[in-house]
């Protein structure tokens, strides 16, 4: 499995060295013909970004699950804090952040090391849900409880519940393919990743009709169409990684495609009505860690459930 692995990470390297060599010579191109091109400038800005996330990944998941589950943990956290800072609290919510930051994070991501998948499925959307409320009442600020309550169980949701779905693809006993997790959680976060770059530059190349201007002016029909079915494809190709028959990766690829998409839109709407771009601004290109990791959240958890629905039950 191992060796697999570092292959793929090789075949990322040299498809990113391609990229990088292809991003320099447009700009100096660009340069030359004395332009600015925006679009040329961001590609590189993504490019370069795509190093630092490819070095994340390889050690996330090629040192063992419990380095995955702390990288994880930690972009759970930075995505939490972006969601936080963006979403106005009222002092009296202190306590309520505190068990969210320092409670939820870490005790989500020990279910998964212990491998307590019914607990795990269940601490943030009922134990957490239930503990976060009674601390809000037990502060007896009524002002705006229910919109501020509700912030706040969002933001665990997404950046917690939803995200960790994607390490806890390595706790599922699958038949047949013993040791060989890791592949799988390379494969969703390959899929979901490669999605976004699809989209992208085919909405660049193509795109022509928008299919939510006021949330994304970005997204477009040909974009999604075309980088999804793209992205599809490139996950029906790697089915030798996985449990997954050729026409079955196919598949849970346009699920994580479709899914994804939903994430990126959905928490676009967030953005807008909180009169904001992106959530950050610490990968270059790419805004915050919760702009990178939005469709996982969303795709995550359906992919996690398609999985065990179909191959552990």
């Amino acid at each position: 499995m191992r060796t697999v692995f570092w292959e793929l990470i090789a075949g990322l390297t040299g498809f990113l060295v391609l990229a990088s060599g292809i991003g320099a010579l447009l700009a100096w191109r660009d340069g030359k013909s004395g332009g600015g091109s925006a679009t040329i400038a961001n590609l590189n800005q993504r490019i370069r970004a795509w190093w630092g996330m490819i070095a994340i990944m390889a050690a996330a998941i090629g040192l063992g699950p419990a380095t995955t589950y702390v990288v994880f943990a930690l972009v759970s956290y930075l995505a939490l804090r972006e969601f936080i800072t963006l979403t106005p609290t009222a002092a009296s919510d202190h306590t309520t952040l505190f068990i969210a930051f320092f409670v939820a994070i870490p005790a989500q991501y020990l279910l998964l090391w212990v491998e307590w998948y019914g607990m795990f499925s269940i601490f943030v959307p009922v134990h957490l849900f239930i503990t976060l409320s009674l601390v809000m009442v037990l502060t007896q600020d009524t002002r705006d409880f229910l919109s501020r309550n509700a912030k706040i169980h969002w933001a665990l949701m997404v950046c917690v519940y939803g995200l960790s779905h994607a390490p806890a693809l390595l706790i599922l006993d699958i038949p047949g393919y013993a040791g060989q997790n890791p592949l799988l959680l390379f494969y969703f976060l390959l899929v979901v990743q490669i999605s976004d770059v699809f989209q992208y530059v085919c909405g660049k190349l193509f795109g022509k009709r928008k299919i939510a201007p006021k949330l994304s002016p970005s997204k477009t029909v040909e974009g999604f169409v075309g980088g999804g079915l793209l992205a599809a494809l490139c996950g029906a190709a790697l089915y030798r990684i996985t449990p997954f028959g050729f026409g079955t990766a196919f598949l849970m690829s346009l699920a994580i495609v479709l899914a994804g998409f939903v994430g990126g839109l959905v928490l676009s709407a967030v953005k807008r009505s909180l009169g904001a771009k992106d959530w950050g601004a610490m990968i270059a290109g790419h805004g915050g860690a919760l702009d990178r990791v939005d469709s996982i959240c969303f795709a995550a958890p359906v992919f996690f459930h398609l999985v065990r629905y179909v191959y552990v039950q």
